[in-house]
């Protein structure tokens, strides 16, 4: 048997391994080698199981051969990753009619007939196929049941129970092996991330039975406590129960340690407990994991039956994580890599608790994770008011326009109708740290009856109290239960690993002070990303933007951008300041003008009083900067070339602030970035101008200071030209959002209507504006970086597009030589992780 790598007895030296036979053979097999009392056991391989599902078994009477004589046996699942699931475990195979009459002379009647109808019903159900109510009228206990369960059993299959312990084995190996072959298995485990043509394994284990006489049960044990992570000794213990019974049943449920609510294993057993935790904590030390122990105790004796990592929190699993690292079970290496990156965020912000109850009402696309309540409102101006009375509030639009920055800030969360994973309101929510859902459309809004209406027809008005849940893409009736965010001293230290492993830059998109404040406290790289624009949103700022947007010349722009630079001044200052000499990329004027302006007849007939212009002379101009395609039309360089006074205003308010800054603190070198450029001569031009500006400023201040000018490249041409482009420039970061936009000729905002049905139907992947295109958008970033490295060796290669922040995405960017990647602040600890793991993978690779 243990030379038959298919039916392989679990031995210390046995052929097993976790890709052929599962993890939990493979678990079993550790155990044995620490010479834990494990009982008896016998693995099956993948390949054997996926035999046995083609209808080949393999010799059953061998393998019932290496248990004792008259032993009983349970069969359990054995996958590759048990997050993957299977088949649930069958027990009590081999008892029958003579072996139940021998165990009633040993253990007693009642013990005896509970393990053989416990049998006869798991059959019934999981191998016979036999609907579960046909046990439901069954009454009495003991003998009495046990006869109705056969007597049933024989009524539906029209044949006598098995009796034959080698038939009843042969069985239930069959029907797990199909049960995992089953197209709904398959579908439910891929979900899970699994292969598709993942293996099952399955083990063979004797019975200990946890039911008779003297102290009998069985358990589990851990030393942490899943939700937090500290050193705990939690679990359960059942009095005459089997297999998990303890952690679905409460009859005879015992607590492990001392407790003044009820009785202990510790104070029933002692010997037993000590026992089992010397087990655990070897297990622990050797397995190098925290470990959930599966025991029985049979007359005081215990039994281990399985071991299985702790299932844990996110916060749990940073704190076992460093914990083991620190007491040198495991290496720091270790500990970085055993953190998912995407869990992370669930330690950023604050969640609804996983034990709470969930009223959903409706479903979007998460575009921003962690989770809020509040009372509805339908206006960024609502939003602002009930901040000030200190009103929690949601702020729900059809869509977010810049205009709703505010409104955004002020609210708690964001739900919108329209929108999709790069959506404006999904990109402002992720770089302010605000839970968000976008494209809720299977919800109806109503904004001028201001209610939104459920798929079930329920309908909430404003004022109304729900939660957004933006980690779920959820919608909930009502305040749900909270979990608070957990930023302590053992995140910051698996942070401080990963920025001591990573090999590549992590920066932030950061437009605000409290965006770059946000940035430093997560150890930014520096701001990779500012965009200009979202500061000109203010009340008092927007008024004289709108009056420069009306002015007729050049000089009158010039007379009024004269007042909104000490703004931009200060603004730019402030960034400076708080990120203390690490570099900071701003990003000129990007939108186009008719964004600033308003679209209703109330914000014009305001607009014309504020400039004492006629309503109609305001409506006109408005209507002669419409745009058929704005985001394709009069926007960024296009802008900086045709209407040079805003870009001038602003080289120069970065230029004073850099003067500003650097009095007072370390040296400031800028970054300033064009956006949207597709030409060279678009690059000469406004290189032109703002060097004219930082001369100027020079000899105003009689100071000195350097800059670094680059480009966005965000247009396919821009790519395409980069041999051309680069010369002109310090650095090139990639806007993957809008590349993505111009390469797929898809609208970002809209995508997420149809997105859902063509990655469904394989068109896609994936969502390319969620994960980055790494064939055509990639294709792109290569040629560009190959060709702008080429015409310019040193130049610094960048993205900082929302793409910036996913595990994939800087994978790919390591590989491609780019020197760092820039994205939302809160999704830094999330990069900075996965950097670290991919810079570990490549050393040991």
């Amino acid at each position: 048997m243990e030379n038959n790598p298919d039916t392989t007895l679990v031995t210390q030296t046995a052929p097993i391994a976790n890709e052929t036979h599962g993890g939990r053979a493979k678990c079993l097999q550790r155990l044995v080698r620490l010479d834990l009392p494990v009982p008896r056991t016998v693995a099956l391989s993948f390949k054997a199981v996926h035999k046995i599902g083609a209808g080949h078994l393999p010799d059953v009477q061998a393998v019932v051969a290496q248990f004792p004589k008259g032993a009983l046996m349970c069969v359990r699942p054995s996958s590759e990753d048990p997050d993957w699931g299977g088949p649930g475990a069958v027990l009590n195979i081999g008892i029958n009619d003579a072996r139940f009459a021998e165990l009633c002379e040993t253990m007693g009647e009642g013990p005896a007939a509970s393990l053989y109808t416990r049998f006869v019903q798991s059959y019934a159900v999981n191998v016979a196929r036999l609907d579960p109510d046909m046990f439901d009228e069954i009454e009495g206990e003991g003998r009495e049941a046990l006869g109705e369960s056969l007597r049933a059993y024989e009524a539906e299959t029209e044949e006598a129970f098995p009796q034959d312990t080698a038939t009843q084995l042969a069985a239930v190996l069959r029907s797990m092996a199909r049960a995992w072959e089953g197209t709904s298995a398959r579908l439910l485990r891929q979900a899970k991330g699994a292969p598709a043509d993942a293996g099952l394994g399955l083990v063979v284990q004797e019975m200990v039975f946890g039911i008779g006489s003297g102290q009998c049960g069985s358990g589990v044990l851990q030393l942490v406590d899943s939700d937090s992570g500290l050193p705990q000794i939690t679990g359960r213990y059942m009095c005459q129960s089997q297999g998990r019974d303890a952690l679905h049943g409460d009859a005879g449920a015992m607590y492990l340690t001392r407790d003044p609510r009820g009785a202990s294993l510790e104070e029933a057993v002692p010997e037993a407990f000590e026992t089992l935790k010397t087990h655990a904590a070897l297990m622990r030390a050797r397995l190098r994991a925290e470990m959930q122990v599966e025991f029985v105790i049979d007359e005081g004796k215990v039994h281990i039956l399985d071991g299985m990592r702790v299932p844990r929190s996110s916060r749990a699993a940073v704190r076992i994580a460093v914990a083991l690292a620190d007491e040198g079970i495991i290496s720091r290496e270790e500990a970085l890599m055993r953190v998912q990156p995407r869990t992370l965020t669930e330690l950023l912000h604050r969640q609804v608790d996983p034990s709470a109850k969930r009223d959903v009402i409706g479903h979007g696309i998460a575009a921003s994770p962690g989770a809020a309540t509040g009372k509805i409102v339908f206006s960024a101006t609502e939003a602002q008011a009930a901040a000030s009375r200190s009103e929690p509030c949601i702020l729900v639009r059809r869509e977010t326009s810049p205009e709703d920055i505010r409104g955004m800030h002020a609210a708690q969360a964001v739900l919108t109708e329209r929108g999709g994973i790069t959506s404006h309101a999904a990109v402002i929510g992720r770089g302010i740290g605000l839970p968000c859902v976008v494209g809720a459309s299977n919800m109806t809004f109503d904004l001028v009856k201001k209610t939104i209406t459920g798929p079930d027809g329920r309908v909430f008005a404003a004022g109304d109290e729900i939660t957004v849940d933006g980690s779920a893409g959820e919608i909930l009736a009502g305040a749900a239960k909270m979990q608070e965010a957990a930023l302590d001293e053992t995140f910051q230290r698996l942070m401080d690993w990963a920025e001591e492993a990573a090999d590549i830059g992590i920066r932030a998109n950061a437009d605000t002070p409290a965006d770059a404040q946000t940035a430093r406290n997560f150890d930014a790289h520096g701001i990779g990303l500012c965009r200009t624009e979202h500061m000109f949103f203010e009340p008092g700022r927007l008024t004289v933007m709108r009056e420069m947007i009306f002015a007729e010349s050049g000089e009158d722009r010039r007379a009024v951008l004269e007042r909104l630079l000490p703004m931009q001044r200060d603004d730019f200052t402030q960034l400076f300041r708080i990120m203390q000499g690490q570099p900071v990329c701003i990003r000129l004027f990007d939108p186009p003008l008719h964004e600033f302006l308003p679209a209703d007849k109330a914000g014009q007939r305001e607009l014309a009083e504020a400039l004492d212009l006629p309503l109609s002379d305001v409506t006109r101009r408005i209507d002669a900067m419409t745009e058929y395609n704005p985001m394709l039309g009069l926007r960024g360089v296009r802008l900086g070339v045709t209407v040079p006074e805003i870009y001038e205003m602003q080289a120069r308010a970065i230029f004073e602030a850099t003067i500003d800054a650097s009095r007072d603190g370390d040296p400031v070198v800028p970054e300033i970035m064009i956006p949207l450029v597709s030409a060279r001569r678009e690059v000469e031009l406004v290189k032109t101008a703002v060097d004219a500006v930082a001369a100027a400023v020079r000899n105003e201040g009689d100071a000195d200071f350097t800059y670094r000018l680059g480009v966005m490249v965000e247009t396919p041409r821009a790519a395409l030209r980069a041999g051309e482009i680069a010369p002109h420039c310090s650095f090139l970061s990639f806007g993957t959002n809008d590349l993505t936009q111009m390469t797929y000729g898809l609208s970002r905002d809209d995508a997420g209507r149809f997105m859902s049905d063509y990655v469904q139907q394989g068109v896609f992947p994936e969502d390319p504006f969620h994960v980055l295109d790494v064939d055509g958008v990639g294709e792109l970033l290569k040629l560009g970086a190959e060709r702008g490295r080429a015409a310019q060796p040193g130049i610094t290669l960048s993205i900082c597009g929302e793409h910036g922040g996913n595990p994939e995405s800087i994978a790919f960017c390591r590989a491609a030589g780019f020197d760092y990647v820039s994205c939302s602040p809160f999704r830094v600890p999330v990069a900075r992780l996965a950097a670290a793991q991919l810079a570990i993978l490549h050393k040991i690779g």
